[in-house]
């Protein structure tokens, strides 16, 4: 018997974390997409090796780390530089995010992937859970946040997908809109309830 996946997704500044902290409080495991992608880059790793051999020794940093502002301006401004990077590494983060499934130990486990639907991840889950905000409340958010501009944000969502398209294929939606944190805790204990009898049935 497989696992019951869920993926968890949201655009930028939607209050991702908030509710995953959630779902970790009522011990489900969670794996972190963008933990994973930090991962596969980390110092001495294979993938860390390739980035610097195809874009230069500049985009690594003076403790060897990869230099992720340069790599992102590079990828964000280049097209061809993007696919290749996403050829590296979409496999890689594919492959643990596997792994750390198979490994988890609670009954289901969530996965946390601000791109779960733009980088094909959704053949890895069960269910969709969207985080769902309005556009402002996004953009207030993440300024806030971040100390970023409308603009900055707005490039952001710009690279992600719709939020229409988002919910199209959500299979549930918490709206984070104006939720408290007890208001948040108690719509995941609802939800916990319900994946708790999906895994029976699963």
């Amino acid at each position: 018997m497989s696992k019951l996946i869920i993926g968890l997704t949201g655009g930028i500044g939607s209050g991702k974390t908030t509710v995953t902290n959630a779902f970790a409080k009522l011990g489900v495991d969670i794996i972190d997409a963008d933990i994973i992608a930090r991962e596969v880059v980390a110092l001495e790793s294979p993938a860390l090796k390739s980035i610097a051999q195809h874009f230069g020794k500049n985009f690594l940093l003076a403790d060897g780390q990869l230099n992720r502002k340069l790599l992102r301006q590079k990828v964000f401004s280049d097209e061809a530089s993007k696919q290749w990077l996403n050829s590296l590494l979409h496999p890689l983060i594919r492959t643990a995010i596997i792994n750390q499934t198979k490994e988890a130990t609670s009954p289901y486990c969530i996965l946390v992937a601000p791109l779960l639907i733009e980088n094909q991840l959704l053949k890895l889950v069960n269910r969709v859970l969207v985080i769902d905000v309005l556009e402002q409340t996004q953009i207030a958010r993440t300024m806030r946040r971040d100390g970023n501009s409308a603009e900055q944000v707005k490039s952001v969502m710009a690279s992600q997908i719709s939020r229409n398209n988002r919910l199209a294929a959500a299979d549930d939606i918490i709206n984070n809109d104006t939720a408290t944190f007890a208001e948040i805790e108690s719509l995941v204990a609802k939800l916990d309830k319900k994946y708790l009898t999906l895994t029976k049935m699963h």
